[in-house]
């Protein structure tokens, strides 16, 4: 297009002008990562005290949601929904808290209005310390009880989510994600040591995602997503044997694993979604569905005896 085709309309100066400003206004703008929800349950440690922890959920969210955490554009339909229910179990007269934390992420399924689930964890060794006053900062190079906790999560969910688009995408997260436990490790902070939770801490989440014995496991991750998920409404059928394919991945995977720490966070965020994904399949995939799942997921078998 040449300005000369608009003889008359305006000067070149203001074509100029306007036609920078549709150019900018074109340009995908690079937003933040996360739309994170934070709700803080104090029931169990009720005190008039507390009141000052109603502006926990929105620090939380802010130090979540307006930081740049990787170098990469995220259109702000592209952001990852999350959330954080943090339950409150004890506090001392310093403002020394103990807690559970659930971690849930989810992303969208290609041409639905659907997301899914595709990490969700209940952390049961959260110790802190948070005062009246105190603010969120970002500073991954010193430990802080609060903020390198947020920080290890923001990391595994990107890892999480980067895995689901592309095989091993999220490798350099979960790196990231070891960086700060590296540091927390440093300290006597409970819950980042390898011992705890009895396998099923933070130390334990890392260590399998980078271990090279999951690394089937996070290529069936892909697959149950970009090609099965992602696939369903445009190829139903086929995209039912790309999660069928992911879940052989996966069992052959557990067969040689010794810890079941990955799966159990799989099939907990999973298990009604593969139900649905195969309940109206012919009768020949169901069961093959079924024995797959039988064999990896005995806690969850009432649910899949659906698919018999």
């Amino acid at each position: 297009m040449k300005f000369s085709d608009f003889p008359g309309k305006f000067p070149v100066s203001g074509a100029i002008i306007t036609m920078m400003l549709l150019w900018l206004c074109s340009i995908p703008v690079a937003a933040q990562e996360f739309n994170m929800e934070v709700t803080v349950d104090r029931s169990q440690v009720s005190s008039s005290s507390l009141a000052y922890l109603d502006n926990l959920p929105g620090e939380i969210e802010t130090y979540f949601n307006e930081h740049d955490w990787i170098d990469a554009s995220f259109l702000d339909h592209e952001r990852i929904d999350a959330d954080l229910q943090i339950i409150l179990l004890s506090v001392d007269d310093n403002y020394n808290f103990q807690a559970n934390v659930v971690v849930r992420a989810q992303r969208p399924i290609y041409n639905t209005l659907q997301q899914t689930t595709i990490f969700l964890l209940n952390d049961e060794s959260w110790a802190f310390q948070y005062t009246p006053n105190r603010s969120l900062v970002h500073d991954e190079l010193q430990f802080d009880a609060v903020t390198t906790l947020l920080d290890f999560y923001a990391y595994v969910i990107l890892g999480y989510d980067f895995d689901s688009f592309s095989e091993t995408g999220g490798t350099p997260y979960f790196s990231e994600a070891q960086n700060i436990l590296s540091l927390a490790q440093t300290t006597s902070a409970p819950g980042w040591s390898r011992g705890s939770s009895s396998r099923r801490g933070r130390a334990q989440l890392i260590s399998d995602l980078l271990n090279p014995t999951y690394h089937t496991f996070r290529e069936a991750l892909y697959i149950y997503h970009r090609q099965g998920l992602d696939q369903f409404i445009s190829n139903t059928e086929e995209a039912r044997q790309r999660v069928l394919e992911a879940l052989q991945m996966i069992r052959d995977t557990q067969r040689s694993a010794t810890n079941d720490f990955l799966f159990d966070i799989f099939f907990d965020a999973k298990y009604r979604e593969i139900v649905s994904i195969f309940e109206d399949a012919g009768a020949e995939v169901r069961l093959e569905a079924y024995n797959l799942l039988s064999e990896m997921d005995q806690s969850h078998l009432s649910e899949y005896s659906k698919l018999q």
